[in-house]
């Protein structure tokens, strides 16, 4: 692969042609926070915590870095003002779905709890991490998503659950270990929460694949 020279943050980084900007930036040692990125699977940009602003001037513009390649001579910034305000938005709605966000995530942008924004504390992030290692490492499309925007909801499919999962992970669930709050929960081991403690809500929700759209919705609380 041929070289990419490019700017981030003022800093002169080199890069292999088809990497990403966060990978380019992680190899040279420049944080860019994410919450949906995982070395092993696609790029997915579901959180846009990880978006950076490229170019100059008046053509600047907010992309994905865990998505937009590098290219030569390419400048970014990854921790301007309107970057900035960026995550702490992002970072305030999540509060309102996790509410164990890392603190030093919360405090190097300010984020804090908005009473304009409903709580809706399901523990889930949606940052998808847990259907694409279904879908993507283990070909077994067990787990999706329904809904769209405030509804969105992670569920399992149970007949597809009980085609793959026992021979899948036969000791332990491992899209258990993909799931960055530790809220997946399965009826062959339960809830295992990331710090321990018992969950008030439990993802995802199960769906059978014959019912209607009205059905669904009435499982998953949203009508």
């Amino acid at each position: 692969m041929s070289q990419i020279n490019l700017t981030i943050n003022g800093e002169s980084v080199q890069a292999e042609s088809g990497m990403t900007i966060l990978a380019a930036a992680r190899a040279a040692g420049i944080y860019i926070p994410t919450l949906c990125h995982h070395t092993e699977l696609d790029s997915y940009g579901s959180c846009r915590l990880c978006v950076v602003e490229i170019g100059s001037g008046e053509r600047k513009k907010v992309v994905a870095s865990c998505l937009y390649q590098v290219a030569e001579g390419l400048v970014v910034e990854t921790e301007s003002e309107k970057i900035k305000g960026f995550r702490r938005t992002i970072l305030n709605l999540l509060m309102h779905r996790w509410d164990k966000i890392p603190a030093e995530l919360l405090e190097r942008y300010g984020a804090k709890s908005q009473e304009r924004f409903v709580d809706n504390m399901t523990y889930c992030i949606l940052c998808g991490l847990c259907v694409r290692y279904c879908h993507e490492i283990k070909g077994a499309n067990v787990l999706g998503f329904i809904g769209r925007g405030t509804i969105r909801q992670v569920v399992i499919f149970p007949n597809q659950s009980a085609k793959y999962c026992a021979d899948c992970c036969p000791d332990d669930m491992e899209c258990l270990d993909f799931c960055p709050t530790g809220v997946i929960n399965s009826h062959y081991y339960g809830a295992r929460p990331a710090d321990g403690q018992k969950l008030p809500h439990a993802h995802p929700v199960c769906i059978n694949e014959d019912m209607n759209i009205l059905e669904i919705f009435e499982r998953v609380g949203n009508v």
